[in-house]
């Protein structure tokens, strides 16, 4: 009787079985008897413009290169700042870091927010030339550089050392407001893939 029993529940479990890898290949599902790992869900954040933002090109003026975020990392984004015609070398590295900063501190165009890109400077800061006994290529901001976010002070050190407003070695002589001493300040690797947790790094600049 028991062996009866047994053998009627394990032909029901068959049949079940069987119904339900027809209903699942009706539906298109293929069955399993193993478990499936999808892996993550894929990322919405591309990185990266599907095609030159227009709102930029639209601008005309000094082709420029500006670090914004996206995701965990800084990116490059093309912009254009304005410089009038005949200004001397001085004053145009100072209208070049200022046109940087108010890009900087502009939001994102729509595509590119769509694509991902942020930005942590604020609007408001300025930018001027070095005081006396500063080194000539200083350039010192109205916020001092160590009340910026991590984020924000790797966005502007990228955005100038990789710019017309420095000396293109890769840094930058960065001042406050106050009677404080400026500092050179680097854009390293390690900054640009990791801008919230690797602060630029900086040297004092007396004897250079």
């Amino acid at each position: 009787m028991t062996t009866r029993l047994v053998s009627r529940a394990s032909r029901a479990r068959i049949g079940a079985v069987s119904v339900l890898a027809l209903l699942l290949a009706g539906c298109g599902i293929r069955a399993t008897e193993v478990p499936t790992n999808f892996g993550p869900a894929p990322s919405r954040v591309r990185c990266s413009l599907a095609e030159p933002d227009g709102s930029a090109q639209a601008a005309r003026g000094l082709p420029v290169q500006v670090f914004l975020l996206c995701g965990s990392s800084l990116v490059t984004v093309d912009r254009t700042v304005r410089v009038p015609d005949g200004a001397a070398d001085f004053e145009r590295r100072i209208l070049v870091a200022q046109g940087l900063l108010d890009q900087l501190a502009t939001p994102p165009s729509p595509a590119e927010k769509e694509a991902g890109y942020s930005t942590d400077v604020r609007g408001g800061i300025t930018v001027g030339g070095p005081r006396p006994g500063d080194p000539e290529d200083t350039l010192r901001l109205s916020t001092a550089p160590y009340s910026l976010t991590s984020y924000a002070l790797a966005q502007i050190v990228c955005t100038f050392a990789d710019s017309a407003a420095a000396q293109g070695d890769g840094s930058v002589v960065l001042g406050g407001p106050g009677a404080g001493p400026p500092r050179r300040w680097e854009c390293t690797d390690e900054v640009r893939a990791r801008p919230g947790s690797k602060e630029p790094p900086s040297k004092d600049v007396a004897g250079e």
